[in-house]
């Protein structure tokens, strides 16, 4: 027995050593090398002595070396004998994911011998401005006090969930037009609070003043007098004159295409902006937001947008040359296409506003067919005569108006085709040729009677 016993264990001893049974996962270690370095713990150190035991596995013991590393791929076989393939890989990814050493160099990333000053770039001072880029910001500087704000008081700005301010319709521009507090913008800035027909001195918006000191102070609006045939608004602030800073008027009849222009605004809600353009067109027709067509409009390539209405378009002296009230876009924003209500139209309205509440104007107190009637009725040249007050001097000049025959057909009154020699193609013409006209002025018609062409002096009335 003692025979056996003792062959069996030369038997044994005699043996190969089975060092590993990784086989095929000694290839996968044999290139890795200098993972485990000298002065790393055993994993044992890191239990605590209070732990209990871990039955039937082999301690994880990391052997130690003098000044190298031992090699993965042996270590894995000596002291992984049992590891099943799962267990060997996840414990080796998480062995070398969390290695404090693979890591260290992207720490170190800064040159302590590198002071900020080093790095730091010098600054060059700017110097002077172009004589031009001087000249626009005299202009700007000189004329923003004159540019107001004006929100409609029947619109609020509200804030929404990104915290942006939204801009209702109703934010728009103006002008200080005296020291007397009188401001002018357009009808449709405030035209949500004219809807509701106020009266003369009733507030219809809030009007922002830019002081010297930079802060904006608020007054209350109040309606001196609006016209929506030319989509101009009067309201009148109770503001100190130090405060107001009256624009200076300039002539719009000498204007040039191609010529610089300004425009001052506050577009969305941005206060006191400088847009500059040059002036793209003259004599243009405005369809405007309140739905009238106003003669002899600007049009200019300057940024106009929303907030922008009521804002002065001023030339390269300063001067107020219009009033910027509408654009040409399909989006919404300026594309390029922005009219203004030429300075001549504005002189004119605005002192009637300020004097009676509304626009007086010249006119020959008679009924003329809407455009539409008129092409129905084939006449496409002209304006056509279909009422005439009896005894009014329209009557006595032998004005002859639309009527019925015994049959029921309809005989055509008289067609204007010309006042003054200024030729009359509709009546939104003739409207815009009678503007140039005041209360009492004498006029020579050209009329079209069948086949006839007469001509008939009339003194211009007031028109209702």
């Amino acid at each position: 027995m003692q025979l056996i016993s003792i062959t069996a264990s030369n038997q044994l001893a005699a043996a190969p050593p089975k060092s590993s049974l990784l086989g095929r996962r000694e290839l996968c270690f044999d290139g890795i090398s200098s993972i485990c370095c000298s002065d790393h713990r055993t994993v044992n150190d890191a239990v605590s002595s209070s732990d209990p035991p871990i039955p039937s596995r082999t301690p994880l013991r990391v052997p130690r070396t003098e000044g190298h590393c031992k090699d993965l791929g042996g270590l894995v076989g000596k002291d992984f004998l049992f590891t099943t393939r799962r267990t060997l890989l996840a414990s080796l990814f998480m062995y070398l994911g969390y290695h404090p050493s693979r890591y260290l160099s992207a720490f170190a990333l800064g040159d302590p011998s590198v002071t900020v000053e080093q790095v730091t770039p010098p600054v060059f001072p700017s110097g002077p401005l172009f004589p031009s880029e001087e000249r626009i910001a005299q202009l700007f500087e000189k004329n923003t006090y004159s540019v107001v704000n004006i929100f409609d008081v029947t619109l609020k700005p509200q804030l929404n969930i990104t915290g942006v301010v939204e801009v209702p319709e109703g934010n728009g521009s103006g002008v200080v037009w005296d020291d007397q507090g009188h401001i002018v913008t357009n009808y449709h800035v405030v035209g949500s609070s004219l809807s509701r027909n106020p009266s003369r001195g009733q507030v219809v918006a809030r009007v922002n003043i830019l002081a010297s000191d930079g802060v904006q102070k608020n007054f209350e609006g109040r309606l001196i007098g609006a016209d929506r045939a030319k989509d101009l608004a009067v309201l009148k602030v109770e503001a100190s004159k130090d405060l107001l800073k009256p624009i200076k008027l300039g002539p719009s009849s000498s204007l040039k295409v191609g010529q610089q222009c300004l425009a001052i605004g506050n577009p969305f809600g941005f206060d006191h902006t400088l847009t500059v353009g040059v002036i793209s067109g003259l004599n243009r027709d405005i369809f405007s937001q309140t739905g009238v067509t106003i003669g002899g409009g600007i049009q200019t390539d300057a940024a106009i947008n929303p907030g922008n209405s009521g804002g002065p378009l001023l030339d390269s002296k300063g001067n107020l040359i219009g009033i910027n009230t509408a654009i040409f876009t399909q989006t919404g924003t300026s594309a390029g296409v922005g009219f203004a209500i030429s300075s001549s139209t504005v002189s004119k309205i605005v002192p009637q506003l300020i004097q009676y509440g509304k626009v007086v104007r010249a006119g020959l107190k008679i009924e003329i067919a809407p455009d539409l009637v008129a092409n129905q009725l084939n006449v496409r040249n002209g304006a056509l005569v279909l009422q005439v007050p009896q005894n009014s001097p329209a009557a006595k000049a032998g004005l002859v108006p639309t009527s019925r025959g015994f049959a029921g057909n309809i005989i055509l009154g008289d067609i204007i085709v010309a006042v003054d020699k200024k030729p009359v193609k509709s009546k939104s013409e003739l409207y815009k040729v009678l503007d140039d006209y005041n209360v009492g002025d004498e006029v020579l018609l050209q009329i079209k009677r069948g086949s006839e062409t007469l001509e008939l002096p009339l003194v211009l009335e007031q028109m209702a």
